[in-house]
């Protein structure tokens, strides 16, 4: 997305048709455009009034709220326009077609504005990202850490973590600089290699909370897993509360790994649902079984089904696994009680769902913790991070090198976290972040 001078236009809010549609105007043409529709006196920054919106031909097109955000207190650092007028496709094209006769105006690209937002120093990376996943929330925890990221105040601790880091390269400098004056004591080694090992343990615990935030923002993953026949797509059914998989007497049925998204306790739980493990020489079933025990190895959770008049299925894949024994049909034993390795349910009596909900919402929150304040969110996060951590450690690992090489790795440690925020050199970064931006955001 390159820079552009011209004063950019779209829809800002949902779909057509609505009860009402805003459009968004940024640039210095913004004002100008609101004056030229309106025909007449803009109102004043910040507060709404009522203006008929005209074509150029004078004729009525609608009525309307607009509001204008001179710059720089806009949210793209630019002069901002908002028009909101009735949500029809009729009333928003004619309205688009104005606005497009307007010289140096144009239709804004997607994250156009958000873009314009990060070049004048109104957000920085993170907070766009942040509000990226915002938008896109689902569930209340994936709000949750939407909100935290925008607010600043992760950034705000990467930012701290590298003024500490160039604190401790200033006192490096001066040792080798001025080692032979009175004015630099000896303990200024000893100070920053005190420092910059507690900053060490602080990005470790930090990176450690970043599965938590992974699990909040991509869901929590639960393979359902057993034998054919044994009632994994029956419960798949159950849980998501409608029909989504295809249930047979037939053994096979299931070839191919399918999936439904719940909301429990404001988590986003992806429960998927597989093809049954048994031996065959059926070509496709084979292929179904190789899918089921990739799928189980990326879950968080593991349902092994087995009915509750047979034994329990022994896998050995899933040895190494978080499963969690489930016996199902529970409604055709005399006793359908939990066993200590196994919870009891029954989809056609709903017998033991509520405790099976439960137990995976506990799974869930156990891995998550109880807090998501100030963690990772993404992976490009991750990696950075982990760069800052190797060059720290590095450069407490170097200890009797020479102190320009230790400066050096902490200079490099610095850079990294200015990569998350979007500090230095993230250019090629901004069109893959930008373009998970809706048009008008």
């Amino acid at each position: 997305m390159s820079q552009s001078n011209d004063t950019i236009y779209a829809l800002s809010s949902g779909s057509l048709p609505a009860g009402v549609a805003v459009l968004r105007l940024s640039g210095t043409k913004a004002l100008e455009a609101l004056s030229l529709v309106i025909a007449g006196d803009l109102p004043q920054p910040r507060r709404a009034a009522l203006k008929t919106i005209r074509n150029r031909n004078k004729e009525e097109l609608d009525q309307a709220l607009v509001l204008q955000f001179p710059a720089p207190h806009s949210f793209t650092g630019e002069d901002c326009v908002e028009i909101h007028i009735h949500g029809s496709r009729a009333v928003a094209e004619a309205v688009f077609a104005e606005l497009d006769s307007i010289s140096g105006m144009r239709p804004a690209e997607a994250g156009e504005f958000s873009k314009r937002a990060y070049d004048n120093g109104k957000m920085d990376l993170l907070e766009i990202e942040g509000l990226a996943d915002l938008l896109k929330a689902e569930t209340e925890m994936q709000r949750r850490l939407a909100v935290e990221q925008t607010s600043g105040r992760l950034s705000e601790l990467y930012d701290g973590w590298a003024k500490r880091l160039t604190r401790s390269r200033a006192l490096i400098e001066a040792e080798l600089d001025f080692s032979d004056e009175e004015d630099v004591p000896d303990s200024v080694a000893e100070q920053v290699w005190h420092d910059v090992s507690v900053l060490h343990e602080e990005l470790t615990a930090h990176l450690r909370a970043r599965s938590s935030s992974e699990i909040v923002r991509d869901g929590f993953k639960v393979a359902l897993v057993g034998a054919p026949n044994v009632g994994k797509s029956s419960l798949l059914n159950a849980l998501s509360g409608r029909d989504v998989a295809i249930v047979t007497d037939i053994a096979g049925t299931t070839r191919d790994v399918l999936s439904v998204d719940l909301n429990i306790n404001g988590y986003l739980v992806t429960v998927f649902d597989t093809a049954g493990l048994r031996e065959t020489t059926d070509v496709v079933e084979l292929e179904g079984v190789r899918r089921t025990k990739q799928t189980a190895g990326r879950a968080d959770l593991v349902l092994l089904l087995s009915d509750i008049d047979s034994d329990p299925q022994q896998l050995r894949e899933l040895d190494e696994l978080p499963f969690t024994g489930v016996r199902t049909k529970a409604d055709l034993a005399h006793f359908a009680g939990d066993s200590e390795d196994a919870l009891s349910i029954s989809v056609k009596t709903g017998f033991g769902l509520d405790r099976l909900r439960q137990h995976i919402a506990s799974e869930l929150e156990r891995l998550v913790g109880s807090s998501l304040t100030l963690v990772p969110g993404r992976a490009r996060h991750k990696k950075r991070l982990e760069e800052t951590l190797n060059y720290v450690r590095d450069a407490l690992k170097s200890e009797g090198m020479d102190l320009a090489i230790r400066s050096e790795y902490l200079r490099l440690a610095a850079t990294s976290l200015g990569r998350i925020t979007g500090r230095v050199d993230v250019e090629e970064l901004l069109g893959v972040i930008f373009s998970e931006f809706c048009i008008g955001k």
